[in-house]
C-alpha cells in the first residue's frame, strides 16, 4: 500500500522530536508530510517525555518509522521567508501546541501564499504572539545573565551563571553569549540544561538547580556601587522599569536589592541634583578672552567631560555678522579654532561666491566642546541635546553682547535653538528675518556638513537652496550698513 493510499484511508500519525528546540527536524517531517497531503488533524507533533526537557535524545518511535514516504518526484513546499522567521522563534516557546500550530499555517500556505500578511487571521497572530514571547525572552537572557567568578583546580578562573528562561532559548542563545565573551570560560545553568564554553568548544550539560550556581563574589560589591551611582532618580519611570526588568529576575541580579532603597529616595535625590545643578551667578564676561577661558573650564554640561578643549569663537569684537554653528567637530577640538574642518572650509567657498568676506564675521558655535563616540579608532560626531544647548546658551550670549552683531546666521537647528532658545524648524524658518531681543537679526539655513552628507540630484537642490540663502543675508547685510 503506497504512502498516498495510507493517508486517504485515514491514518494518524505521530512525530516524536527528539528535543524541544529542534526546528530543523519539524521542519523536514513536516515537508514530508506536507508532500504526502497529510492533513494537521491527522498528525500528533509528541515533545520527547511530554516534559520539554532541553537535551533529552530519543531515537524514532515506531510510530515514526510508518510515517508516509513522499513520492519519487514530490511537489515543492510552499514557505514564506517570513513564515520560516517567524516559525523559527515560534519553535522555541514553551507551549506544548507550537508544533501543531506551526504545520497547520504552513498547511495553509500551500493554497494562500499570502496568509502570513494577514494579521486578522487568529493562527497567524497566535504564532506571531510566540516568536514575540521568545525574542523579549532571549533579551531579558542578554540583559540579566550575571557570572560570577570560580577558580578551576588549576588556578584558571571560570565564569559561571545561573538564568531561568520561560522559553526553550538556551542553545539557541548560545552563540551571543560565545561571541560577546569568546576569551573567557563561562558557564550558563538553567533548570533545562546549560551550556559551557572553554574558550574554544562548545559543549551542552545536563539541567542545573540554583545551589549549583556560586553566590556573591567580591567584584558585585564594585557593580552594586556603580548601579548606585549612575541611578538618575530624575529619569525613573517604575512602570516601565518594571516592564524591562520584571521582579522575577532579581533574585539573581546584585543590583536588584539596592532598587527598592533608590526607588524610595528617588525624589529626595532628585531635588539635590536640581540643587546642585543650578547655576550659580556669574558675572558677564567683560572680553572675548574671558569668554574663552570661561568656556574653557565649564563644566555645566557631560560634553564637557569627553576630554575635549573648548573651541572658542573667533572675528573681530565689532563684526557686523555673526554666525554660529552647532559645535566643533573632530578637527576643530584638534585645532582648537572653528570651522576648520571640511563643513567649515565648504561654508568659506559659498560664502565667497555669495560675496560675503569671511574674515570679516564672527564665527562661533552654539555648543563649545565637541560631543562624540568613539568607533575603533576614529570620532564619530552625535549631536548636542536640547539641555546641552541651551546649559551652553549662556557663552553664546556672552559673545553675541560683546560683538553686537547687526545680524546672526544660525547654521542648523541646533545653532538656531542656543540663540532663541526653543526649537525651529529651518525649513520654515529659512529666507526671512527673525527679530532677537537685541534688536539684531536672526537668519536661519541648514548647516554645511547637512550637504556633505548628500549626493546627486538632492545635493544639487539643497546647494542651491544654501547659495539662495547666503545670498540674500549679503543683501540685507548691505541694507543695514547703510
Amino acid at each position: 500500500m503506497t504512502a498516498m493510499q495510507n493517508v486517504s484511508l485515514g491514518s494518524h500519525y505521530a512525530v516524536h522530536l527528539p528535543a524541544p528546540d529542534d526546528f530543523a527536524f519539524w521542519r523536514e517531517r513536516a515537508r514530508g508530510l506536507i508532500q504526502c497531503d497529510v492533513p494537521p488533524d491527522r498528525v500528533s507533533w509528541i515533545l520527547p517525555g511530554g516534559t520539554g526537557d532541553l537535551f533529552a535524545s530519543e531515537g524514532p518511535s515506531r510510530s515514526e518509522k510508518r510515517l508516509p514516504v513522499p513520492p519519487a518526484d514530490p511537489r515543492a513546499v510552499r514557505a514564506s521567508q517570513r513564515f520560516l522567521t517567524i516559525a523559527r522563534s515560534a519553535a522555541l516557546h514553551s507551549d506544548p501546541a507550537r508544533f501543531g500550530l506551526l504545520y497547520r499555517v504552513l498547511w495553509r500556505l500551500q493554497s494562500n501564499p499570502r496568509l502570513m500578511e494577514d494579521k486578522a487571521d487568529p493562527e497567524v497572530r497566535r504564532l506571531e504572539e510566540l516568536a514575540k514571547s521568545v525574542r523579549r525572552d532571549a533579551h531579558k537572557m542578554h540583559a540579566f545573565v550575571r557570572f560570577r567568578e570560580v577558580q578551576e583546580e588549576d588556578g584558571t578562573p571560570h565564569f559561571v551563571a545561573w538564568f531561568e528562561p520561560d522559553h526553550h532559548i538556551v542553545r539557541a542563545e548560545a552563540a551571543f553569549f560565545m561571541r560577546r565573551f569568546a576569551n573567557m570560560r563561562w558557564s550558563i545553568l538553567t533548570p533545562c540544561g546549560s551550556i559551557h564554553w572553554d574558550g574554544e568548544v562548545m559543549r551542552e550539560g545536563p539541567p542545573a538547580r540554583r545551589e549549583d550556581a556560586p553566590g556573591d563574589d567580591p567584584v558585585e560589591d564594585l557593580w552594586r556601587s556603580y548601579y548606585a551611582s549612575i541611578f538618575n532618580p530624575a529619569r525613573l519611570k517604575v512602570g516601565a522599569m518594571l516592564s524591562e526588568m520584571p521582579k522575577k529576575y532579581w533574585k539573581n541580579l546584585p543590583e536588584a536589592e539596592l532598587i527598592p532603597a533608590l526607588i524610595a529616595g528617588a525624589q529626595a535625590r532628585e531635588a539635590g541634583m536640581v540643587r546642585a545643578g543650578e547655576r550659580q551667578e556669574r558675572v558677564r564676561p567683560a572680553t572675548l578672552a574671558e569668554v574663552a577661558q570661561g568656556a574653557a573650564a565649564c563644566r555645566d554640561c557631560p560634553i564637557a567631560e569627553c576630554g575635549t578643549r573648548a573651541v572658542a569663537g573667533e572675528g573681530a569684537q565689532q563684526a557686523p555678522l555673526m554666525i554660529v554653528g552647532e559645535q566643533p567637530g573632530d578637527q576643530e577640538d584638534i585645532a582648537g579654532r572653528p570651522f576648520v574642518g571640511p563643513a567649515g572650509q565648504l561654508l568659506d567657498e559659498y560664502m565667497q561666491a555669495a560675496g560675503i568676506d569671511l574674515s570679516s564675521a564672527y564665527v562661533t558655535n552654539a555648543v563649545k566642546h565637541f560631543k562624540f563616540a568613539w568607533k575603533g579608532k576614529h570620532r564619530l560626531h552625535q549631536s548636542p541635546g536640547a539641555k546641552e544647548i541651551d546649559t551652553c546658551r549662556w557663552w553664546l550670549e556672552a559673545e553675541r553682547a560683546l560683538v553686537q552683531p547687526r545680524l546672526v546666521l544660525a547654521l542648523g537647528a541646533s545653532a538656531a535653538r542656543g540663540l532663541l532658545g526653543r526649537t525651529v524648524s529651518v525649513t520654515r524658518e529659512r529666507g526671512r528675518a527673525i527679530r532677537l531681543d537685541d534688536g539684531a537679526e536672526l537668519w536661519v539655513t541648514v548647516h554645511p556638513s547637512y550637504l556633505l552628507r548628500l549626493d546627486g540630484a538632492a545635493r544639487e537642490e539643497q546647494a542651491a537652496l544654501f547659495a539662495d540663502d547666503l545670498a540674500a543675508v549679503r543683501a540685507r547685510l548691505a541694507l543695514l550698513a547703510g
